[in-house]
């Protein structure tokens, strides 16, 4: 049994997040702005490898504890 029969709103189009902001809170307060970032650097592959193996290394010591406690 449902208790509310309402349907779901579909809109025409997105809200952007300065419209998104006004519906929520009303006027805008004057010392906040939006800003752009800038799209973020691509990763180096070396520095995503040395992780992989930092993370496997902290595994293997991990599994070694274990087995020495029991």
């Amino acid at each position: 049994m449902r208790l509310f029969s309402r349907k779901p709103k579909q809109r025409l189009r997105e809200l952007g997040e300065s419209e998104a902001y006004h519906h929520s809170y009303g006027e805008p307060p004057r010392d906040v702005k939006v800003v752009k970032l800038p799209p973020r650097r691509p990763r180096y592959r070396q520095v995503l490898a040395d992780g992989e193996r930092m993370r496997q290394a902290f595994l293997q010591r991990l599994d070694n504890r274990d087995k020495e406690e029991q």
